[in-house]
C-alpha cells in the first residue's frame, strides 16, 4: 500500500482545502463541466504535487471534485477495498406483490 505523502496531513494542506471546498460550494468541478451538480469531498491538484510542488498550495490548481471523478483522474491509487468487497451484490426479485395490508 502506497504511502499518504505528510503535506495532506499539514495545517496548511486542510486549511487550504476548506477554502477550495468552500470556494466551489462543495461541488464537484468537471461534473458541473458537464452539466451534472454533485457533491465534492476532495480537493485535486490539476497539476500533480509529485511533479508541480510548488504549486501545491495555489488555488488555481485546486479543484473541488467527487468520489468518481477523482478515482478515474487517478486509476493507479484505485480502492481501499479489497476486491471481494467492490463486487456489487444483487438480488434477484422472484416475484414482487404489494402488501395487501396496506392497500
Amino acid at each position: 500500500m502506497k504511502q499518504v505523502n505528510p503535506f495532506y496531513k499539514s495545517k496548511e494542506w486542510r486549511k487550504c482545502r476548506l477554502v477550495i471546498l468552500k470556494r466551489d460550494h462543495y461541488l464537484c468541478q468537471p461534473c458541473l463541466r458537464k452539466g451534472k451538480v454533485t457533491t465534492a469531498n476532495t480537493v485535486h491538484h490539476i497539476k500533480p504535487l509529485e511533479t508541480h510542488p510548488e504549486l501545491a498550495l495555489d488555488g488555481d490548481n485546486l479543484e473541488s471534485i467527487c468520489p468518481t471523478c477523482h478515482n478515474k483522474k487517478h486509476p493507479e491509487k484505485g480502492s481501499r477495498q479489497p476486491m471481494e468487497a467492490k463486487r456489487k451484490r444483487r438480488a434477484t426479485i422472484l416475484e414482487a406483490k404489494p402488501n395487501p395490508e396496506r392497500w
